[in-house]
């Protein structure tokens, strides 16, 4: 099968199957999975080899505009009004996370006498989000309220704690192994996320000044995608968080000119195949045969994540006197799992040599599972809140 082929094939049973699998209300984005499994490698080989070497670029385009997407919701004047909340709300519910799927898991280490720095990486990659499978979710919803623009922030930040937090699980991981406490592996973990953030401020700065020599929507869209893939390519030449940069130069045009939203609302018109093709691609990706191998490590990872999640955002709206509907239903929301957890687990695979391969199955797996049922409990959450003003 040629590559058109396979590309026209992917679009096409993407819409029907979306289509077919909400006669039982499933999301789109488990729907695009379910698909995407369907026609992987693993099952029907649909998708060519030219397409999933393609993916690469594609994936990384697409995180890219969903991360710029996600910068619109940091207007500062919002901010100012909620942005204690949402800090203390997303940290805690990362950073608990993190520390009750270590716990859980270097217990049964112990008990089972293997090496226990595993733990403390396999934590780390707990604390991640997906923050594309939540702004669809939002979106085919049309989802609107306190908890909808509230999850948005918390989803934006949240995989900047989780790369803090892995930079030091790494470092803590590489002292238990080797004895000797890496110092510089923090400082460059750091450094990845502040060169992310000065990335995207200079770009989005560059991006409002010349704007001003944009005037068609066929040129808006030509611009936007060069700044985006101008981002996200030297994002990755320098090594950095393609999310976080390009949620910071989001963040930046939204807040220099008032009149910069129409950037992010052409945005909208367009991305729709762009979000069909990446799920499904992810689908394709997922390969149900590691499920076996993900064994007792595996079902508590997942049963100690969704634990970390909901009452570590518990604790924080707590904490910062956020409503109740925060307190209660956020925690849901946050269950999706997907790049940014497989990146750090490639880093351990290639860090770890004894383990990393270990700890790459045991995130690959639960990525499985989370991404067909955190879209499912993300939209629960919401629906329960009332935010959700169409199940069609």
């Amino acid at each position: 099968m040629n590559t058109l082929l396979s590309a026209g094939l992917i679009l096409l049973l993407g819409f029907v199957g979306a289509r077919l699998l909400k006669y039982i209300r499933l999301p789109s984005v488990t729907a695009f999975l379910i698909v995407g499994i369907l026609i992987g490698p693993h099952i029907l080989n649909i998708v060519t080899e030219e397409i999933f070497t393609a993916s690469d670029f594609f994936s990384n385009l697409v995180l890219g505009v969903i991360a710029f997407s996600l910068g619109e919701n940091f207007r500062l004047e919002e901010i100012k009004k909620g942005m204690k909340q949402i800090m203390w709300v997303s940290f805690i519910a990362a950073f608990g996370t993190w520390v009750l799927v270590s716990a859980a898991l270097l217990i049964y280490f112990v008990i089972v006498k293997v090496p226990i720095y595993p733990a403390i990486v396999l934590g780390a990659a707990a604390s991640a989000t997906a923050p594309a499978a939540t702004v669809l979710i939002i979106r085919e919803y049309r989802a609107s309220g306190l908890l909808t623009e509230f999850l948005l922030k918390v989803v934006a930040i949240d995989d900047a704690w989780c790369l803090m937090f892995a930079a030091l699980a790494i470092a803590f991981a590489n002292a238990m192994r080797a004895e000797v406490f890496q110092i510089s592996i923090i400082f460059v973990g750091l450094g990845e996320i502040f060169g992310a953030l000065i990335i995207g401020a200079v770009l989005g700065y560059i991006f409002s000044f010349l704007s001003r020599f944009v005037k068609t929507s066929e040129e808006f869209l030509v611009y936007i995608f060069g700044f985006i893939l101008l981002n996200v390519g030297l994002s990755i030449a320098i090594n950095v968080s393609v999310l976080m940069s390009s949620m910071m130069m989001g963040l930046v045009v939204i807040n220099l000119a008032r009149e910069n939203y129409k950037f992010f609302e052409i945005l909208r018109t367009v991305d729709a195949p762009l979000y069909l093709v990446f799920f499904i691609l992810a689908g394709a990706h997922l390969d149900f045969s590691i499920l076996y191998k993900m064994g007792v490590v595996g079902l508590l990872y997942i049963i100690f994540r969704v634990i970390g999640k909901v009452y570590g955002a518990k604790i924080g709206a707590k904490i910062s006197n956020a409503p109740k509907p925060i307190e209660n239903w956020l925690g849901l929301g946050l269950t999706p799992q997907a790049g940014v957890a497989l990146g750090i687990g490639l880093v351990a695979k290639s860090t770890f040599p004894e383990f990393g391969n270990y700890i790459f199955t045991i995130i690959a797996a639960t990525t499985v599972i989370f991404e067909l049922i955190g879209p499912l409990l993300t939209k629960f959450s919401l629906m329960k809140v009332g935010e959700i003003t169409s199940t069609e």
